[in-house]
């Protein structure tokens, strides 16, 4: 299980060691990877290092989703190589990037000495053993394999807050979506492997498990021949140390009735659910291959709210999908204004090679997509600062995740923010408030993104 990093640096300290850095990119799948081959290549020998200068081999765990987030990895990559001057001996790419264009890579980028791949990373000690020898290693295409089990992990979130990943791969077919091809089929993991780790978890000190997978509503399917989420989250409440359950990426036409009963019936399940739409238009969704209508989203929506009080949404949207008219996006537009979600991402669409919608006629121009793009968050953002001052004078219980120096103030989350995306309370304090506790906050000041506000007794 994972390791205390303080123990680990420590050790470290006595010998002298070849110090590895990771630069991790995209989703908190990848994330989990990352950590996964921090405890691997930690308990191998290597030495763990943040700053890449420090570095005498750095790895970039890469993301391949969408073209702004391709060409984020590509000038990460090409940034990181510039260490090869000094310190760095050898630089590896690794995620879904590397699964994506694993044949092309040591040849586009000569910077990179060895290639692994989203199915690949727990071998990561091996390849860098191979690099250093001389190979050029490229792992790669084996993404439908099974998740391995029992790998050590350093945390890179905090001690309070881990990622708990439940499935990988994806079997649903939406159009615009490369994810299938970078990481497989639909593969749920043994709920009792889930439930070690996650008790492990607990026994490190944290507070919060946060709950992901592509599409967290369809665990168990594949292992078990029926929905196995509800039961997975109500024995994950049951672990006594864990104080909020938090879940990500819900598919709407997978949550059921049972799901929303465990959601109301455990305090721990923190009443937050991600649910991505990505439009609203009957048609569009159908362009998009998604398995629900509008009728089905709206009826939804209303019942996750009429059955579970003080219930924080978040979605993603795309806009300008292929043939999209002004009118099918004003119609997203006048859904995102009714609805008001209390959080809500908007993407422009990324016309992505070898999928089924880059094929479509009426690519919109980029200028057009982004234009929605704003359009669509210009909406959400006056929503947004609406829920945030309607929490003006409330007392909410936040997790503390650190101390902000400059303001002097403490700062954390409360249960309707999940950790990277949402916004942040900030708070003051008469005395020392420890890192991963919970306290009661009055908020007296809020803007779209942050909370300000007191702790109280």
């Amino acid at each position: 299980m994972q390791k205390p990093a303080k123990k680990l640096f420590q050790s470290q300290m006595k010998r002298k060691m070849t110090n590895i850095g990771i630069v991790s990119l995209g989703c908190p799948k990848n994330r989990v990877d990352t950590e996964n081959m921090l405890g691997i290549l930690g308990s191998s020998g290597f030495g763990i290092v943040a700053n890449p200068e420090e570095a005498d081999i750095i790895i970039v765990n890469t993301c391949g989703f969408i073209d702004a987030a391709k060409e984020e990895s590509i000038n990460t990559v090409l940034e990181m190589a510039e260490f090869k001057k000094n310190r760095c001996k050898l630089l590896i790419m690794a995620g879904c990037l590397a699964e994506r264009y694993s044949g092309d890579i040591l040849a586009e980028l000569p910077e990179v000495d060895a290639v692994v791949g989203t199915g690949d990373y727990h071998k990561i000690a091996e390849v860098i053993k191979k690099a250093q020898s001389g190979e050029k290693p490229v792992l790669s295409g084996h993404i439908d394999d099974e998740i391995p089990e029992g790998l050590p992990r350093i945390l890179s979130t905090g001690s309070a807050s881990a990622y708990l990943k439940i499935a990988d791969g994806c079997d649903n077919k939406c159009t615009y979506c490369v994810i299938p091809k970078l990481r497989g089929k639909y593969r749920s993991r043994p709920m009792e492997d889930i439930l070690s780790e996650a008790e492990a978890l607990a026994k490190e000190g944290v507070r919060e498990l946060i709950v992901i997978a592509q599409d967290t509503t369809r665990y168990g399917y594949d292992l078990y021949g029926e929905e196995k989420l509800s039961a997975l989250l109500t024995r994950l409440c049951q672990i006594e140390a864990v104080h909020w359950v938090r879940v990500h990426y819900m598919y709407p036409e997978s949550i059921t009735d049972s799901m929303i009963e465990v959601f109301a019936a455990n305090e721990k399940l923190v009443n937050y659910m991600d649910i991505p739409i990505q439009h609203i238009n009957d048609r569009i969704l159908k362009l998009m291959g998604r398995k629900t209508t509008k009728e089905q989203i709206t009826n939804l929506i209303e019942k996750l709210r009429s059955r579970i009080p003080d219930l924080t949404l978040r979605t993603s949207l795309i806009a300008g999908f292929p043939s999209e008219t002004e009118e099918e996006f004003s119609e997203l537009l006048e859904f995102i204004k009714s609805t008001r979600f209390e959080r809500l991402g908007v993407f422009a669409y990324s016309q992505e090679e070898n999928t089924a919608a880059a094929r479509l006629p009426e690519q919109l121009e980029e200028s057009v997509k982004i234009a929605r793009q704003e359009r669509a968050m210009e909406a959400q953002n006056e929503i947004s600062a609406a829920h945030q001052r309607s929490k003006i004078g409330k007392t909410v219980e936040v997790l503390t995740e650190g101390y902000d120096e400059e303001n002097l103030m403490y700062f954390g989350r409360c249960a309707a923010d999940s950790i990277e995306v949402d916004t942040t309370t900030f708070f003051a304090a008469e005395d020392e408030v420890l890192i991963g506790s919970f306290v009661k906050v009055k908020i007296l000041d809020a803007d779209s993104y942050d909370c300000t506000g007191v702790q109280v007794e």
